[in-house]
């Protein structure tokens, strides 16, 4: 009993001597660590499976990005599905999110410790309370979760699916949904249901809702208790971002991809809207062959994919906040003007340091994996490309070669997806922190030509 004390004084110790982002680094990776132990256990295997595969998944299911090497279905029983289901439900509300919302309602106050950690874990404007935006989280994940299992319930048993069937694949497919993870027990996704409206809104609903943010449903929950509170910039921009980019994708892939321009009627029209939908939020699901896509629309959904959804939500990329800083950069310089603006508002500076590092880094990781997967596995370069891109934006959509890559390649995927999950700055501070804090010297101010 005395050793487990000093067990747990020691590790108390060493967490509180790490940064946030160390601590965020830190307890990702012990989910993916735990998840690839469980699912390691024979017993919760329907058939052998290699070390790599299990750790792909585990990775791929805390970072909610839904790539496989192995089918779900056919390679793990109920236990390890059920495993793989809490895994992305972790890894979709965020480290630390359920337990502080569970200290919080027992003692009704949150430690230092765990306010710099969630400041650090979700980029907040400073109208939202830490405490409100953890009710919002918690309520708004329970209430879509159980909606999306009774109306997938519904969509699944009047296709004839068995009753007991119906409800785990409902449960299993409205949390996936939800957190943007892109898991299927269906080996061809939802290929399916392509002409199936119902089961597109579900998704589609799900998918939009957790993406969108939880700044965005905290905002509105806010607004419907007291009409005063004015929505944040936040979610103004997000929703004109959202909105345009959704439009923009969805007459790409409606006019100029000939995998959708060859379905009839309200076919064509779910899969435009549904492929963009997927890409944009980065659910990761497909109701058609991403493999025989164009080129044109394959780099429409790598760039849809790049940019992902909202912050402090359950979709990757770099978010649409963070280009719309870039953009409102580049729109001030080329306009002359000193100050920074977009819609009609000066963004703060640290905002825009915090979206440039965020941009390039972020681009420079594609590329460096991009390479580097080139060089381990000869898919060519659009296919390459397209897997880095959805690895490190949490997408989970492939063009078919996830389950051929080779043992080094599935090592970068997984490098990558679990960048993609903490975040590419979170993940930078995380692993230069201490240089950074221990960095004291005094540099002369010099000029360059750019």
């Amino acid at each position: 009993m005395n050793k487990l004390k000093i067990w747990k004084n020691q590790y108390t110790k060493f967490k509180l001597k790490l940064s946030p982002q160390q601590n965020l680094f830190y307890g990702f990776f012990t989910y993916v660590i735990a998840g690839f132990v469980l699912l390691s256990l024979p017993w919760l295997q329907k058939t052998d499976i290699a070390f790599i595969d299990n750790l792909f998944t585990a990775t791929s299911a805390v970072s909610t990005t839904g790539l496989v090497t192995v089918s779900i279905y056919d390679s793990y029983n109920f236990v390890g599905q059920l495993v793989i289901m809490s895994l992305f439900q972790l890894g979709g509300i965020g480290y630390l999110t359920f337990t502080t919302f569970m200290l919080l309602s027992t003692t009704r106050r949150i430690t230092h410790w765990h306010k710099k950690l969630l400041n650090c874990e979700f980029t907040l404007p400073v109208t939202i309370k830490i405490k409100d935006f953890l009710k919002s989280v918690i309520l708004f994940t329970v209430v879509m979760e159980t909606i999306g299992a009774i109306l997938f319930f519904i969509a699944f048993y009047n296709k004839g699916m068995p009753v007991g069937e119906a409800i785990w694949n409902s449960i299993f497919h409205s949390i996936s949904a939800f957190c943007t993870a892109g898991f299927s027990l269906f080996n061809s996704g939802f290929t399916e249901y392509v002409d199936d409206g119902f089961v597109n809104f579900i998704i589609a609903f799900l998918a939009i809702a957790g993406s969108l943010g939880f700044i965005v449903v905290t905002d509105l929950v806010l607004w419907i208790k007291d009409r005063t509170h004015q929505l944040s910039f936040t979610s103004l921009i997000i929703f004109i971002g959202f909105a345009f980019l959704l439009s923009f994708g969805f007459i790409f892939m409606y006019f100029f991809e000939p995998t959708i321009t060859a379905l009839d009627g309200s076919a064509r029209l779910y899969a435009a809207f549904f492929q963009t939908m997927s890409a944009m939020t980065t659910v990761g699901f497909n109701t058609v062959d991403y493999g025989s896509y164009s080129i044109p629309i394959i780099l429409v959904t790598i760039f849809l994919m790049y940019v992902g959804a909202s912050p402090s939500g359950t979709a990757g990329g770099i978010k649409i906040t963070t280009l719309s800083a870039v953009f409102a950069i580049m729109k001030s310089r080329l306009r002359g003007s000193k100050e920074i603006t977009f819609l009609g508002r000066k963004i703060p500076f640290e905002r825009l340091y915090i979206a440039t590092s965020s941009f390039i880094f972020y681009t420079s990781l594609i590329f460096i994996f991009t390479l580097a997967l080139t060089f381990t596995d000869d898919f060519g370069l659009e296919k390459s490309l397209f897997e880095v891109s959805s690895a490190l934006g949490t997408v989970g959509l492939s063009m078919g070669i996830t389950g051929d890559l080779s043992s080094i390649g599935k090592m970068l995927i997984i490098i990558i997806m679990f960048i993609g999950r903490l975040g590419v700055l979170t993940f930078g501070l995380a692993i230069w922190s201490k240089s950074i804090q221990t960095e004291e010297s005094v540099f002369i101010e010099d000029d360059i030509a750019v």
